[in-house]
């Protein structure tokens, strides 16, 4: 006789962890040398630092549960992270340039995202302050309010239905993250003393307590919501100088409001902010 029994075993739900990865926010990071290639040994130094940080976000994912985990190497030229030193739980995007940019990927679908070694803001008293382009962008605001790269990527994030769990970088960052994401883990590697100087935590330390964090931040999947862009958006940036504002002024649709700062409104967030690309490259075109 056939069983009329019903299993209330499920399948169990894939967890997918996007984590896009900078290179200012990790702890020993401080200073220019530390941030690019042909810095020799301090920038070799930094990349394995990158490196074992976002292994320990990988670690504590998978602890919390995660099933599939991208990394997207999100500083400059996108080629920082060590392949054959990372974690092997993770899949590793690399390279540029990149449509999302510090974001690719994460269209891809996913239950959360991870910031990890994130800066704050330009104007701000962090480590290595600046907004997208240190040599180019003075203050950058979303519909009016001062905005960094924390803001700029999880509205990205938000358009794709995609909540930012955690953070990590320095004080400064993490105070700033935690103003406009109310909820998330966030976890401070150092603390600035000056803009190329910080009191760091022992790289064991700092990585300890980011496994610990990122493997809590899957227990919030499902309970924080993505932070979704409004509609219209206006991107503003001031430049550092008034050539670079007349440069950005190329782009179509761009208006001047300031001698050297220029805006962009768009319904739509991600073309919002790929004209905001656009601009700051056209504005690198003429230095200062």
């Amino acid at each position: 006789m056939a069983s009329d029994f019903k299993s209330d075993i499920r399948p169990h739900k894939l967890q997918r962890i996007f984590i896009s990865c900078d290179i200012e926010g990790i702890s020993g990071v401080v200073h220019g040398d530390h941030t690019g290639p042909g810095q020799g040994e301090e920038y070799a130094r930094a990349r394995r630092l990158m490196t074992r940080q976002v292994s320990a976000a990988v670690s504590g994912a998978i602890q919390g549960g995660a099933d599939i985990i991208l990394i997207n190497d999100s500083h400059g030229g996108g080629r920082n992270i060590l392949i054959e030193e990372l974690h092997s739980g993770a899949q590793l995007l690399t390279g540029s340039p990149k449509p999302l940019s510090m974001m690719q990927g994460v269209a891809d679908g996913f239950d959360g995202a991870f910031f990890v070694g994130y800066h704050s803001r330009n104007g701000t008293p962090g480590v290595l302050n600046h907004t997208y382009s240190s040599d180019t962008i003075r203050e950058l605001r979303i519909n009016g309010q001062p905005a960094g790269e924390t803001l700029l990527n999880a509205f990205i994030a938000g358009y794709y239905n995609v909540p930012i769990l955690l953070i990590t970088g320095d004080s400064e960052t993490v105070s700033e993250a935690s103003a406009v994401l109310p909820g998330i883990k966030a976890i401070a590697v150092k603390e600035p003393v000056g803009r190329f100087a910080a009191r760091c935590l022992s790289l064991e330390e700092a990585n300890a307590e980011i496994q610990e964090a990122a493997a809590e931040a899957l227990g919030l999947v499902g309970e924080l919501r993505p932070l979704v862009p409004p509609r219209p958006v206006t991107i503003e940036l001031d430049f550092n100088s008034t050539a670079m504002a007349g440069a950005a002024l190329m782009v179509p649709g761009a208006q001047a409001v300031g001698p050297s700062a220029v805006s962009f409104t768009h319904d739509d967030y991600i073309a919002a902010f790929q004209a905001m690309r656009v601009m700051i490259t056209m504005a690198r075109s003429v230095g200062s």
